[in-house]
C-alpha cells in the first residue's frame, strides 16, 4: 500500500466542486456599467418629471422676484445718489455705516449685490423675451410667405436667409453694436437681426409640408386670400415646432447678452445686466472677491438652466413621434 495517497481519489466529488468553483472564480466577469444599479437610479431621477417641475417653480420664482424687485430691493442699484464708494467690496453679510446689511455683498462701486442680481435679471429676461418674440414674428412670416409663395420670392428669401446664418452670431451681433452703440434696444435689434433667420428656416420647412395638404387646397379653391390661408389656415398648424425653438432660444438670447455685456458693448454701465456684472467682478477674483461675479453667474446658470429645462421638456410633449 502507498504512503502518499492522493486527495481527488479519496474525495472525488469534493475535489471536482473545487474545481469548479475556481474555474468560476476565474471566468466570473464584472457587470457592465450599463446594468449597474446606481446608474440606473441616476438616469431614473434625470428623467423624472421632478426635474421638471422643479425647473418650472425656479423659472416662476426668478420672474416673479424680478419682475417685482422695485418693491421689496434692499436698494436701487441704478440710482448713483444712493451708492456709497465707502461701501465698495464689501463681503456678504457685512453691514453698512447707516445699519443696512448687504446679504451678498457688494460690487466695486458699493452696489448691493442682491438689488443687482434682481434687477440684472429683469434685463436679461426683457432682452431675451423681447428678441424672441420679434424674431419669432419676423422669421415666421418670412418662412410662411416663403414657402406658400415660392418661385423667385422663395428663393430670394432662403438666400437671404442663408447669408445671415453664414456668419458667426457674435461676430455680427459685436460689429452692429460697435456702430449703434450701447443701449437694451440696441441689443435687441442686434439679437434680432442674427436670429431672425433661424426661425424663417423652421417656419419654411414646416409650412412646406402642410402647404400640400387637402384643407389649403379647399381654402383656396373657396376664393379665400392668400393672407387669409396662411394667417388662419397654415400658421396655426406650423406654429408648434418654432414655439418650442423660441422657447430654448430665450435662453440662448440671454446668454447672448451677458457675452455681450462681458465683452463690454452690451447695456450701459449704469444699468447693468448678469452679464456686465460678472464682468465688473471679473478682476478681483484673485484678489479674493469671489462674491462679485460667483453670484450673478449662479443666477444666470439657474436662468438659462430652467428655461433650457422646460424647453426640452415642452419639445418631448409636442413630439408627434411620441
Amino acid at each position: 500500500m502507498p504512503r502518499w495517497i492522493r486527495v481527488s481519489s479519496l474525495f472525488p466529488h469534493r475535489t471536482n466542486a473545487m474545481a469548479r468553483t475556481n474555474s468560476n472564480a476565474r471566468i466570473r466577469t464584472i457587470q457592465p456599467l450599463t446594468d449597474t444599479p446606481r446608474r440606473s437610479a441616476i438616469l431614473k431621477k434625470l428623467r423624472g418629471r421632478p426635474t421638471v417641475k422643479g425647473s418650472v417653480i425656479a423659472l416662476i420664482v426668478l420672474m416673479v422676484l424680478v419682475f417685482s424687485a422695485p418693491y421689496f430691493a434692499p436698494q436701487n442699484p441704478y440710482d448713483l445718489t444712493k451708492l456709497d464708494l465707502l461701501d465698495g467690496r464689501l463681503p456678504p453679510f457685512s453691514e453698512s455705516m447707516s445699519g443696512m446689511v448687504y446679504w451678498l455683498g457688494t460690487d466695486d462701486q458699493g452696489r448691493d449685490m442682491l438689488s443687482a442680481i434682481l434687477y440684472g435679471l429683469r434685463i436679461s429676461l426683457v432682452v431675451g423675451l423681447s428678441a424672441v418674440a420679434l424674431s419669432t414674428a419676423i422669421g415666421s412670416m418670412a418662412g410662411l410667405i416663403a414657402a406658400y409663395i415660392g418661385g423667385f420670392v422663395d428663393a430670394l428669401i432662403m438666400r437671404i436667409v442663408d447669408f445671415v446664418l453664414g456668419f458667426p452670431t457674435i461676430l455680427v451681433a459685436l460689429v452692429l453694436l460697435a456702430m449703434m452703440g450701447r443701449g437694451v434696444d440696441k441689443v435687441i435689434l442686434a439679437l434680432v437681426l442674427v436670429q431672425w433667420a433661424h426661425y424663417a428656416r423652421i417656419m419654411r420647412s414646416r409650412a412646406l409640408q402642410e402647404r400640400r395638404k387637402e384643407y389649403v387646397e379647399a381654402a383656396a379653391n373657396l376664393g379665400f386670400p392668400s393672407w387669409r390661408i396662411m394667417v388662419f389656415h397654415l400658421l396655426p398648424n406650423c406654429i408648434a415646432p418654432v414655439m418650442v425653438f423660441a422657447t430654448i432660444q430665450i435662453a440662448t438670447a440671454i446668454a447672448l447678452e451677458a457675452t455681450l455685456s462681458f465683452l463690454g458693448v452690451g447695456v450701459p454701465i449704469t444699468e447693468p445686466s448678469l452679464g456686465l456684472l460678472i464682468s465688473n467682478g471679473f478682476q478681483y477674483l484673485l484678489s479674493g472677491d469671489y462674491w462679485i461675479s460667483m453670484f450673478p453667474g449662479i443666477a444666470l446658470l439657474v436662468l438659462i438652466l430652467s428655461i433650457n429645462i422646460v424647453g426640452d421638456r415642452l419639445r418631448e410633449a409636442l413630439d408627434p413621434r411620441r
